[in-house]
């Protein structure tokens, strides 16, 4: 079941984008008098699951799930189809446009990704709002769950007070801004430390190949009960650890400590169940454990048990337009920044680059409107950005020589532009190889 429902959220996310970024293509050129061949989700290569001619267009479903493309006559492009290069231009070729309808053409799937992201936003802040935890309310410190970080001086009970000199007023901003920062400003026992940041942080963490950077610190609420365990019949599901031999647990990181002292010993342990303290003798084991998987606490729950101040914002459908800006602005920032990164060999960040696997594993495994909303505006404006790299191929790539011939009124031959859309798809196969290279290599690690 876990694996339908990840399998659904990835290919209704697939069909979703690819279908919308290519209608962005076919829309202008329709309105432009072009003709446009081919319609297709995924890529017919030989043969197709699926075709039906409508008018001067075909449409269709590929059998490999690698994109979607919409051939548009008279265009070099992925399909290669140079044939109809060789005989003279016609009216209803993208050749024989102006090179502003053609800019539009090629700008259109993109356009479509990044508006499909801000309406996305914009309705999901009118229908969830917001839920925050305000990075300043956090008194007892983060959570540093990545040993990399804790190598560079980052210690659980640590206030963050600013990230490369500036606030970061939301608790949940805090993970990634520490990736891409290079100086943290933390509160420690009272005293404020600043931390320097390795430039190849990113690349430190891919190699330690750990899920997790930090996170709220949370209490010890018992999940499932190993079968093997020698507490089995004592502790019960939803059981909160609050002190062990009368030394004081308020969190499930201070567990993890202390009971590594204590391996193989049999300690006195108070609980709170169903609201009443009890005490417990229970066993913990020669690995320091309990015997128990530790369960996941919503925050409600942690807000009843007054961890935290948990910030609930609804918005009309008028208000949740600029808050919807501002995540897309914010969203497509970040997106920049880590490519930034990945350019740069220096950062390591190259290593982090996931294929279609990392990408399916970053689906829950019960089905949740907002995480699909929200990923799937993720991913439209990550689309987006990538199709305006300047690689021949993709649209960037198009768009680029473009430019090139309305700024000089030289239109590059159609020689070159086979040339160069060989190199492109030479490239755009290096780098999918690359990617789902990796996710499998660390899927194995």
């Amino acid at each position: 079941m876990e694996i339908f429902i990840k399998l659904s959220h990835f290919f209704l996310i697939l069909f979703l984008l690819i279908v919308l970024h290519e209608l962005g293509h076919f829309i202008p050129a329709k309105l432009f008098k072009t003709k446009v061949e081919k319609f297709y989700l995924f890529f017919d290569i030989k043969f197709s699951l699926f075709k039906k001619k409508i008018g001067d267009t075909v449409y269709g479903i590929g059998w490999l799930p690698l994109g979607g493309y919409v051939k548009i006559a008279g265009m070099v492009d992925e399909s290669m189809d140079t044939e109809q290069l060789k005989q003279e231009p016609q009216p209803w070729e993208f050749r024989s446009k102006p090179a502003w309808q053609r800019l539009i053409i090629m700008l259109g799937g993109v356009t479509v990704n990044f508006i499909l992201a801000f309406v996305i936003y914009i309705g999901i802040v009118f229908v969830y709002g917001d839920l925050d935890i305000k990075t300043s309310e956090v008194k007892d410190g983060i959570w540093v769950t990545n040993p990399v970080l804790e190598r560079v001086g980052l210690q659980t009970g640590d206030k963050i007070v600013s990230i490369d000199g500036k606030v970061v007023e939301s608790f949940y901003d805090l993970p990634e801004k520490i990736l891409l920062s290079e100086k943290i400003e933390v509160e420690r026992n009272g005293n404020h430390t600043t931390l320097d940041l390795p430039k190849n942080l990113i690349g430190q963490i891919v190699d330690e190949n750990k899920k997790g950077i930090i996170n709220l610190r949370i209490p010890f609420v018992v999940g499932e009960i190993q079968k093997e365990s020698e507490n089995l019949g004592k502790l019960q599901p939803k059981d909160i650890i609050l002190e062990i031999n009368n030394q004081e647990i308020k969190y499930f990181d201070q567990f993890s400590s202390l009971a590594k002292t204590m391996k193989g010993q049999t300690v006195n342990v108070r609980i709170l169940r169903n609201e009443k303290e009890e005490i417990l003798e229970l066993k913990i084991n020669e690995e320091g454990l309990l015997g128990v998987r530790p369960a996941m606490i919503e925050l409600s729950n942690l807000e009843k048990l007054g961890y935290y101040n948990v910030y609930r914002s609804q918005y009309s459908f008028f208000e949740a337009i600029p808050k919807g800006l501002d995540k897309f602005v914010d969203r497509f920032s970040s997106i920049g920044n880590q490519l930034k990164k990945m350019v740069n060999p220096s950062t390591g960040a190259y290593k982090g680059v996931e294929g279609f696997y990392g990408i399916y594993n970053i689906f829950p495994a019960v089905w949740s409107w907002e995480f699909f909303w929200g990923i799937t505006a993720f991913l439209s404006i990550m689309l987006g950005i990538m199709n305006l790299l300047p690689i021949p191929a993709l649209d960037g790539g198009h768009v680029m020589f473009l430019l090139y011939e309305m700024i000089t009124g030289k239109k590059p031959n159609d020689k070159f532009m086979e040339k160069a859309q060989i190199v492109g798809f030479i490239i755009l196969i290096a780098l999918l190889l690359y990617a789902n290279g990796n996710s499998v290599f660390r899927a194995f690690k």
